[in-house]
């Protein structure tokens, strides 16, 4: 029976219920987390909140689609349910996958480097996933197999609101949503270690917290009832029920429906997550990609080739009035100097026709003194004849 009505209050026909609350304050803690962590590298709250704004719908779009694909033989006959999220049926996995395509486009299209953004928001991701999982108590899914109540209470110790919630159906189950969210917190606390070691390169934060998180949703997925699942060849089977076999000393698998499959889809994916977080960072360090370190600073691209444009356009500019400066004072020296020109050219014309009066002048004065001394010269001729 339910202890915990899933529905908090009603208006009209619209059901306010702890399920979307809950994973509202998940979100709320992750942006907050997100914000606190970006200051450190001048990013501003605005742009998480964006992202959040973005990236929650897209990842419960994602997590809806991957579930719904893998219950595709109910769906199918009933497309109506598909929309009827509020009634639980979303996978974490699929709202992971939603949520790192959005992260990729919007940091890329904001100038940001996708593996910073992703290292940033890493811890943001668990602790969403840490107090979701509580959405999950409140509707009493996500459960596991049948277990002893004194198992709950006298060895594992679990406060007694949640053993009683675990009583579904006539019998008490494991709290896998308990654990999960546990899991959660640990990781959380060594993510928060991690990050600010010297060693971590960027991605790397990334993918200790999908390899963190995978390790325990393989061992922890195994004791669900509910798991989505698919028909493997038997090798397969062997393999995952012998990576899981430890658990045997304190857990039991967990009942899984023949007809929905015999593998179950969480556990392959985790696996292959595992191998994929070794895989990455062992080739990208060897191949030098990974060169960035978490704790270096940010650089937005965006922002650097429009400060560089805005150098660029200013040293045009300055080039530019520069040339102008240049040409004008050219323009002035012309002038100046034509005007010096033409003033020596008037001067020389003046002296010029100075000195031409003056040699007409001296030539008249010539031809009047010549025609003087013939006149004395006939008079005084002309006395001495007589």
């Amino acid at each position: 029976m339910l202890l915990i009505n899933p529905v908090i209050f009603e208006i009209g026909s619209l059901s306010i219920r702890w399920y979307g609350v809950i994973l509202a304050l998940g979100a709320v803690a992750g942006l907050l987390l997100a914000i606190q962590e970006g200051k450190r590298f001048g990013i501003k709250s605005d742009f998480f909140m964006d992202l959040l704004l973005i990236g929650a719908p897209t990842a419960i779009i994602f997590a809806r689609i991957y579930y719904v694909a893998f219950q595709w033989d109910y769906y199918k006959d009933n497309l109506g349910d598909i929309i009827k999220i509020w009634n639980g049926g979303i996978a974490i996995y699929g709202a992971i996958i939603g949520a790192l395509v959005c992260g990729y486009f919007f940091s890329r299209a904001k100038g940001y480097r996708f593996w910073r953004i992703a290292d940033i928001c890493a811890p943001s991701l668990l602790i969403g996933q840490m107090i979701g999982r509580w959405g999950n108590f409140v509707n009493q899914e996500a459960y596991g197999g049948p277990v002893e109540e004194s198992f709950l209470r006298e060895t594992l110790h679990i406060p007694s609101f949640i053993v009683d919630h675990m009583f579904i159906n006539g019998t008490y189950v494991h709290p896998t949503f308990l654990y999960e969210s546990i899991w959660s917190l640990v990781g959380l606390i060594i993510l928060f270690i991690i990050r600010r070691q010297r060693f971590l390169r960027e991605g790397e934060l990334l993918a200790a917290y999908i390899g963190w998180y995978s390790i325990g949703r393989f061992y922890i997925e195994a004791l669900r009832t509910d798991s989505l699942a698919f028909s493997g060849p038997q090798w397969l089977v062997d393999l995952v029920n012998g990576l899981w076999s430890p658990m045997t000393a304190v857990f039991e698998l967990g009942y899984l429906d023949p007809a929905y499959g015999n593998v179950r889809s969480s556990q392959l994916l985790a696996l292959l997550l595992v191998i994929a977080v070794i895989v990455f960072i062992i080739v990208r360090r060897t191949a030098g990609f990974a060169k960035a370190r978490y704790v270096d600073p940010m650089v937005n691209t965006k922002q650097q080739a429009e400060a560089e444009n805005a150098t660029e356009k200013n040293a045009m500019n300055h080039k530019i009035a520069n040339n102008k400066k240049n040409n004008k004072d050219q323009s002035g020296a012309v002038v100046g100097d034509s005007s010096h020109a033409s003033a020596n050219q008037s001067k020389e014309k003046t002296n010029s026709n100075t000195e031409t009066t003056d040699d007409q002048q001296s030539s008249a004065d010539s031809s009047s003194g010549h025609s003087s001394g013939g006149d004395s010269g006939g008079s005084d001729g002309g006395g001495g004849g007589d």
